[in-house]
């Protein structure tokens, strides 16, 4: 935070609270960056062993759904409640209820860690996505614990 010390009339920025906020802003980045990592690594190798049995995609719209449906399935036990597209390369899942954000659900002073949970599962997605051949940029939004929206951006190629 920082912290207007009024002084002689003038109020002068503590620099020193600055540069703290600063220092855990970045921490906090590096973690989040972290978990996402570590998320598409693991969603690399789950989606491997998800599709060995399925049939090739005939397009994006396919692997969306297969994401909705069989791979949240096998990881969280029920299937995306909503998928939408603008078909343009654009969508977003979903998921009223998510189960890694249940166990917080129950105060609002937590809707500003959700993002640390749902990190990890950005990299899931992203990490699935691309070893399917989809490059894209994942990100979640939570607006009401414990619902959240996964907005997935395929990059052009």
């Amino acid at each position: 935070n920082v912290e207007l010390i009024p002084r002689a009339g003038w109020p002068i920025i503590d620099t020193a609270g600055a540069a703290a906020a600063a220092a855990r802003l970045r921490e906090r980045g590096k973690c989040i960056s972290t978990l996402e990592g570590m998320g598409f690594r693991a969603g690399q190798g789950l989606i491997e062993r998800f599709t060995k049995e399925s049939p090739s995609f005939k397009d994006e719209l396919d692997v969306m759904k297969f994401i909705c449906k069989e791979f949240w399935t096998n990881l969280f036990r029920k299937q995306i409640d909503n998928l939408r597209t603008n078909h343009q390369g654009t969508y977003v899942l979903q998921d009223n209820r998510f189960r890694l954000l249940t166990p917080i659900s129950n105060g609002k002073q937590y809707l500003e860690e959700a993002p640390k949970f749902l990190a990890f599962t950005c990299g899931l997605l992203r990490g699935a996505l691309s070893n399917l051949g989809i490059d894209s940029a994942v990100t979640a939004e939570v607006s009401a614990l414990p619902a959240c929206k996964f907005h997935i951006v395929i990059q052009a190629s």
